[in-house]
């Protein structure tokens, strides 16, 4: 559809500059401001902008079909893994550059999933970091766009030292890819693993 249009809006520019060129340029009278074609222009321009707001969302559609083959689709969401080891900030902002976030689970389910999936990527040991931190204020987790995360998955099993047990030196999360995907907090400045996230609308 968007062709088809696209090629006729390419007929139609192309026939309007042919139309300007063939007036002649030594006329001495000046030309009549024409409604009709103030019309015609602005319903041009309208279709012009529709075309390219349908590109764009055509773009996007294909880029999360692409992200969502590579990775995994759970829920709304797509997950990518990333095997590189990154310090958290430097993950994030890949993740940015590819138009997602760090990854964030909301539910036991989708952590569940996304814990399989970083399982059967990076083995049974594996921490990849999560768009789950807590920078700004000790205490107050928060995910990629600074709101309260309602789910959490920490790791209580060790009774001496149940997570988050860092203080203010570890300020960013990681899922283990273990069985239940417990996360745990850790230094913003090691390097690990991550998960990019991207919503489907």
């Amino acid at each position: 559809m968007v062709s088809r249009r696209a090629l006729l809006l390419l007929g139609v520019l192309l026939l309007a500059g042919v139309s300007l060129q063939q007036q002649s340029p030594a006329r001495k009278k000046p030309l009549k401001k024409d409604s009709g074609s103030d019309s015609a222009l602005e319903r041009l321009q309208k279709s012009v902008n529709e075309i390219i707001i349908e590109l764009n969302v055509l773009k996007e559609v294909q880029a999360l079909q692409t992200v969502c083959l590579r990775g995994v689709k759970i829920g709304r969401k797509c997950f990518l893994f990333e095997p590189l080891l990154k310090r958290y900030h430097t993950a994030s902002d890949d993740c940015n550059a590819l138009g997602g976030v760090l990854g964030s689970p909301n539910t036991t389910d989708e952590n569940r999933k996304l814990a399989d999936y970083i399982r059967e990527n990076a083995g049974d040991d594996a921490k990849v970091w999560l768009g789950v931190n807590d920078m700004v204020t000790e205490g107050l987790w928060v995910d990629q766009t600074g709101t309260s995360v309602a789910f959490k998955n920490w790791d209580v099993s060790n009774s001496r030292s149940p997570q988050p047990d860092g203080g203010a030196a570890h300020n960013c999360a990681v899922l283990s890819s273990a069985p239940g995907g417990r996360w745990s907090d850790e230094n913003c400045r090691d390097d690990r693993q991550s998960v990019c996230q991207f919503n489907i609308v």
